[in-house]
């Protein structure tokens, strides 16, 4: 079942991103603007350096945004255009979950690369019109549409590949972390920014030399790296390592997991897409995006 968690990203801001028409004034025969927004998660464990023992899972969610003005056309019209779409590249989709109040499809297409879907247009306006009942002053209306998982191949499927190595003596923890950028998990290949890597040191840590350099937080005996946007253009395409000496007062340390987080604005690691069909509506924006949920690694 595709997990509802999802990732620790800021949700998708719609405004001022629809090129067209003021939402205000959209006349029932003009193209409708809709916005649509893929948001994936990349959910992994490594561990050691054994790439077979690496577990991915990837899961994703299509939300539509729609403009105020559009419901005013909807609620005015008492049979508007029916909202349909094509669905494509879901060849690496292993479950596909609707939002069964609001869509229909038809299960017997035999397409296994795309999938079609039509609202139901009664529900969905009167889902819109509750909704600005609720927030009468928003400029535009999210609504999920539908949820997915992706096949994974493992670690190929992860845009960070990672091993961990402690060296945990009486006096002395050694720790190195290599890392590496993976730009076939990708649709398209972009950046991972917001790089952070955290990881818990017990034994009574009295210094420490890292490098790149870390930030050691006391409260919580935890070592922090922020890492710069790493991509193909990167060092080494993306590769490196990072290392960390502790000095102890009351070792040895007990190897931790490592958590690690990112995310890619452009991009989704499953390539789905999708694509308006009939007249009536138009898309006025196409985002991607994929961040990690629960990303760490053992030794």
């Amino acid at each position: 079942q595709p997990s509802p968690q999802t990732p620790h990203v800021v949700p998708f801001s719609f405004s001022g991103t629809s090129r067209g028409p003021s939402p205000v004034t959209l006349a029932s025969q003009d193209a409708l603007p809709i916005a649509v927004a893929f948001t994936e998660s990349v959910n992994a464990y490594f561990k050691g350096a054994d790439p077979t023992k690496c577990i991915v899972k990837i899961t994703g969610d299509m939300t539509l945004s729609f403009p105020m003005g559009i419901i005013k056309v909807f609620t005015t019209n008492p049979s508007p255009a029916t909202l349909t779409f094509k669905l494509k590249n879901t060849s690496r989709l292993e479950q596909i979950l609707p939002n069964q109040q609001l869509l229909f499809s038809d299960s017997s297409q035999s397409d296994s690369n795309s999938k079609d879907f039509w609202f139901n247009m009664q529900a969905l306006t009167s889902y819109l019109r509750k909704a600005s009942e609720q927030n009468p002053s928003a400029s535009y209306y999210n609504v999920d549409i539908l949820k997915y998982q992706v096949q994974s191949d493992g670690i190929h499927s992860t845009p960070l590949n990672l091993a961990v190595y402690w060296k945990c003596l009486s006096s002395t923890t050694e720790l190195r972390v290599d890392y590496s950028y993976n730009p076939e998990s990708m649709a398209s290949p972009g950046p991972l920014s917001n790089v952070q890597v955290l990881v818990h040191v017990d034994g009574g840590v009295t210094n420490m030399h890292s490098l790149p350099n870390s930030i050691w937080n006391l409260e919580q005996n935890k070592c922090l790296w922020k890492l710069s946007d790493i991509s193909e253009k990167s060092e080494n395409e993306g590769a490196g390592s990072l290392r960390a000496k502790f000095d102890l007062s009351d070792g040895p340390s007990s190897p931790s997991t490592l958590a690690v987080q990112f995310m890619n604005d452009g991009s989704t690691l499953s390539g789905v897409d999708m694509e308006l069909q009939g007249s009536g509506y138009r898309l006025s924006l196409n985002k991607k995006r994929f961040a990690t949920g629960r990303y760490m690694a053992d030794c």
